[in-house]
């Protein structure tokens, strides 16, 4: 029997440790220029350009109600993932590694899990120090779902 497992990018948000499923990601920027959309929702941060490509671009922090970042931390960095074919580029604070982890530390969402992580996670797993919760980038994305929010 072989054991299954999942490849992860890792980011930060918040302090919490959040996992993109690798195959989902399409590229890792730094600050790049966003232009604000006159009347778009607060989590929407602005479009950018990536390569001629024109990528909405989603303030993570604002998208899940979390503080905004404070004036002292470093700039926000840039994930890019694709969603119904569009890329979107999702704003968060920092950048981590791949971690290939265990189908045997995945668990289901915890009742006990913050209702903003559970609302678009996937289920965690419990690493040796800390939770890393897995995003579910169609929740996360979900534009009628966001709106309601």
């Amino acid at each position: 029997m072989s054991l299954q497992s999942n490849e992860f990018v890792t980011i930060r948000l918040a302090g919490q440790l959040l996992g993109i499923p690798v195959l989902l990601v399409h590229d890792v920027l730094k600050l790049q220029n966003v232009t604000r959309v006159p009347l778009s929702p607060g989590w929407v941060a602005g479009v950018l350009n990536l390569r001629g490509r024109i990528v909405t671009a989603i303030d993570l922090r604002n998208r899940l109600g979390l503080p905004p970042r404070g004036a002292n931390e470093k700039a926000p960095m840039s994930v890019v993932v694709d969603h119904k074919g569009e890329p979107y580029s999702l704003l968060i604070d920092s950048v981590g590694e791949v971690l290939r982890l265990d189908d045997t530390l995945y668990e289901k969402n915890p009742v006990t899990l913050d209702a903003r992580w559970r609302e678009v996670s996937n289920g965690i797993y419990r690493l040796q120090d800390e939770l890393l919760v897995v995003l579910d980038v169609r929740r996360l994305l979900d534009m009628d779902q966001a709106l309601a929010a």
